[in-house]
C-alpha cells in the first residue's frame, strides 16, 4: 500500500506523538509498505503562540493538494488537527476520498493548564467536528476511547503504543552524584505536565528532570536541589533513565504517556496518579503504582522490582501496534 501520513507534530519537535509516526513508520516501511509523510518541514512556517519551538504550517492548502494528487495514496491518516491536518480533511471531504485520524493530545485541557479562557465544552466541540469526518479516529487507550465517547466521538478504535527494547534496556546506567533513590521526569518541561507535583514532593533521595521547554529556567531556578540534564535521546536517554530508582509521571492531561513504557523497559517502576493514561499503561503493583497521593506512589514503586519491569514493557512492540494501525486504514476511493 501507499500510505500517506499527515501530520504538524515533526521533527525537530521531541514528543511522543513525533516518536509514534517515526516508529510506525519504520515499521510499515518493514513490512513492504510505503509511507509518505507531509509535515511542516515543506511549507513556509510560524512559531505556536506559547510553544515557539513548534513550527505550524503557513497556509497549507495547495501544497497539501498537491502532495496528495502527486502520490496518490491507497490510504490516508490525518494524525494531528492543525493547519495541515485541516487542509489535508478539507481536502479529501472535497474529493469525496476516505480517511483516519487519530486522537493524540488533550488540548482542551492543555488549553485549560495554560488558564486561557476557552471552555471546555467549546474546544471538545470542535475537536468532535473535526474527527467526525473520518471513517474511523485512532487513540491511544481504552479510557481514553471511553472518555471521547462520553463526549459523542464515534467510530473510535484503540491504536496503542510500543517501545524500542534494543534502545531503551536496563543497561548501561548513568551515574548520578546523588543520594538515593534517584527519582526520575522524563518529558516536555511545561506547564501541561504538571512537573512541580512531582519536584514539591517530600521524598528521600535525589531527584532528576531530564527534558527541555518552556518552564526549564524557572524550575530550575526554583529547584536548585533537582538535577536537570535538558534533552537528551537514544541510548544517552535510555542510560540516564535506567541510572534511577523510580519513574515520577505527574501528568494529568496525557493520552497515554510513551516515556512511562521507555522507563520500564529500562527497569524503573512507574510512580502516577490514576488518570487516563497510566490507568492503561501500568500495570498496579507490578510495573508501578497509581494513587492519588503521588508520594505514597513513589515510595510504594520503590518496593517493586526492576525485572518485572522489564518484562512487562516487553509486551508492547511497535510492531503489534502497526499491525492494529494498518488494520484501523481505509481505502481512499472506495
Amino acid at each position: 500500500m501507499r500510505i500517506a501520513i499527515v501530520t504538524d507534530a515533526w521533527r525537530p519537535q521531541v514528543n511522543g506523538v513525533v516518536r509514534t509516526l517515526g516508529y510506525t513508520g519504520r515499521e510499515l516501511t518493514a513490512m513492504g509498505h510505503e509511507v509518505r509523510y507531509v509535515t511542516p518541514e515543506q511549507f513556509r512556517t510560524f512559531p505556536c503562540p506559547s510553544y515557539p519551538e513548534i513550527r505550524l504550517a503557513i497556509l497549507p492548502g495547495k501544497g497539501v493538494r498537491r502532495a496528495l494528487e502527486t502520490y496518490a495514496p491507497d490510504a490516508i491518516h490525518i494524525a494531528t488537527e492543525g493547519p495541515l491536518g485541516a487542509s489535508a480533511r478539507s481536502y479529501c471531504r472535497q474529493r469525496g476520498l476516505a480517511f483516519t485520524t487519530s486522537f493524540h493530545t488533550q488540548f482542551p485541557e492543555y488549553i485549560r493548564a495554560r488558564h486561557l479562557p476557552v471552555p471546555l465544552s467549546w474546544s471538545y466541540h470542535w475537536l468532535r467536528r473535526f474527527h467526525a469526518a473520518a471513517s474511523r479516529t485512532m487513540v491511544p487507550t481504552p479510557a481514553q476511547r471511553d472518555r471521547l465517547l462520553q463526549r459523542g466521538f464515534r467510530n473510535l478504535v484503540v491504536w496503542s503504543r510500543g517501545v524500542d527494547t534494543e534502545v531503551f534496556t536496563p543497561e548501561p546506567r548513568r551515574h548520578y552524584d546523588l543520594a538515593r533513590p534517584i527519582a526520575v521526569y522524563v518529558g516536555r518541561v511545561a506547564v501541561e505536565k504538571n512537573i512541580e507535583a512531582f519536584l514539591s514532593l517530600d521524598l528521600p533521595g535525589g531527584k532528576v528532570v531530564i527534558g527541555d521547554g518552556p518552564a526549564l529556567q524557572r524550575l530550575r531556578a526554583a529547584y536548585p536541589q533537582v538535577e536537570f540534564t535538558g534533552a537528551l535521546f537514544g541510548r544517552e536517554l535510555a542510560a540516564a533513565i535506567a541510572g534511577g530508582d523510580v519513574f515520577v509521571f505527574p501528568s494529568l492531561t496525557d493520552t497515554f504517556g510513551l516515556v512511562m513504557l521507555e522507563a520500564m523497559a529500562c527497569g524503573l517502576p512507574v510512580a502516577a496518579f490514576p488518570v487516563t493514561g497510566p490507568i492503561d499503561v501500568v500495570a498496579q503493583g507490578v510495573s508501578g503504582v497509581l494513587d492519588d497521593d503521588l508520594r505514597l506512589a513513589v515510595l510504594a514503586a520503590l518496593q517493586l522490582r526492576r525485572e518485572d519491569c522489564v518484562q512487562y514493557a516487553r509486551r508492547y512492540t511497535w510492531r503489534r501496534c502497526t499491525e492494529v494501525f494498518l488494520a484501523s486504514l481505509v481505502p481512499a476511493r472506495a
